[in-house]
């Protein structure tokens, strides 16, 4: 089978999953008021990922999709990095799915920004930044559940070539970033102009919907695909409102 044969299809069975363990919500099945995301923008969707740990067949399953694009898309890859922390379970199914070395970096409170990682460094004590071993000339895959503006994945790349050079580890490749789920807000455009290779199994924006189109009512496709192609449409809060009556009540 081709290799984007069988993409398509592992990333078409694991969204669907997810949707219908809840891990995407919408405001027209599980939470009529919608959601309010860190931005400050209001949705009608939400991908919550990180209980997959509550799923292990899911779990079990995602890792062996993630599995095939280490495979296929970065084959000299030597070892996974997880992002704290809900790329680490990822992280972890994915090594027991492939046989490739896990390691995971650990959480830094206060880390929004690299700006913010290098003002951290400058003080930092004796804890490691990243958990498991690495050894010189590793190609180094980095884990997470999705990606939207990539400055969490950027930080996780500083964070463990810091470390790296404070373990005095030489010649690792450490521009591999893979996501379960791209929400194609412009992570891929930014990623390319920094040098960094993101892999995703499912593209939101452009694929999964589509994927999800005979599992959703009508109304809920039309309007999340509305939101898909202009959220700013739908920051008003009278057409907020409208949206929201369309739910069940």
């Amino acid at each position: 089978m081709l290799w984007t044969t069988e993409k398509d299809q592992l990333g078409r069975d694991t969204m669907l999953a997810l949707y219908q363990r809840g891990l995407m919500k919408t405001w027209y099945r599980d939470r009529r008021e919608g959601w309010e995301l860190v931005s400050g923008r209001w949705s009608p969707f939400y991908l919550q990922l990180r209980p997959l740990c509550s799923f292990p067949d899911l779990l079990k399953s995602v890792g062996y999709a993630l599995s095939r694009v280490v495979a296929n898309e970065v084959p000299d890859a030597t070892r996974l990095v997880g992002i704290a922390m809900a790329g680490i379970p990822i992280a972890l199914a994915t090594s027991f799915a492939s046989g490739l070395t896990c390691t995971y970096t650990r959480k830094l409170e206060g880390v929004r920004s690299v700006e913010d990682l290098r003002r951290v460094l400058e003080g930092y004590g004796e804890h490691r930044m990243l958990e498991g071993e690495v050894g010189p000339g590793d190609r180094l895959v980095f884990v997470d559940d999705l990606v939207t503006g990539l400055d969490s994945k950027l930080i996780a790349i500083e964070q463990v070539r810091a470390q790296l050079a404070w373990d005095g580890v030489t010649g690792c490749a450490t521009e591999d970033v893979l996501v379960l789920v791209d929400r194609e807000q412009g992570a891929q455009t930014r990623a390319a102009e920094l040098g960094v290779k993101l892999h995703s199994l499912i593209p939101f924006r452009s694929q999964a919907l589509e994927w999800l189109r005979d599992s959703l009512a009508p109304v809920e496709y039309d309007v999340i695909s509305d939101y898909l192609s202009d959220p700013d449409a739908f920051q008003d809060a009278a057409d907020r409102q409208r949206i929201i009556a369309l739910a069940p009540s």
